[in-house]
């Protein structure tokens, strides 16, 4: 925080860049634009972004240069799990199948829940 300008709203004295806020809505938005299924969900969050940094800009929470950092945050880490999927989602689809698989057994063995 060094006191620039106006701020409109209270807020955490830390690091503004790249705002968090739109890192996790971009990133969300972006990882669903990489998927055809996906792609109108996609749209809808990178759109509604917009208007969220422009409020964080507005009450005096971030600077524009914190938004651009966020989408290339966004981007990238998108871009990179859809690239590396096939190296961590096997992996990480047996993992929380053993948990799951241990955390219901009785469920499971009596029929309330599926494998």
């Amino acid at each position: 925080m060094i006191g620039l300008g106006h701020t409109l709203i209270p807020h955490a004295a830390d690091s503004s860049f790249p705002s968090d806020h739109l890192t996790l809505l971009w990133a969300v938005a972006f990882s669903f634009l990489m998927h055809s299924s996906s792609r109108v969900a996609g749209l809808a969050l990178a759109l509604l972004g917009l208007p969220v940094a422009w409020a964080r800009i507005y009450l005096g929470v971030h600077f524009p240069l914190d938004m651009v950092g966020a989408a290339m945050v966004g981007v990238l880490s998108a871009w990179l799990a859809f690239r590396e999927v096939r190296m961590y989602l096997p992996a990480a689809y047996r993992l929380t199948l053993s948990v799951h698989r241990s955390l219901f057994r009785k469920l499971i063995q009596i029929g309330w829940v599926r494998k």
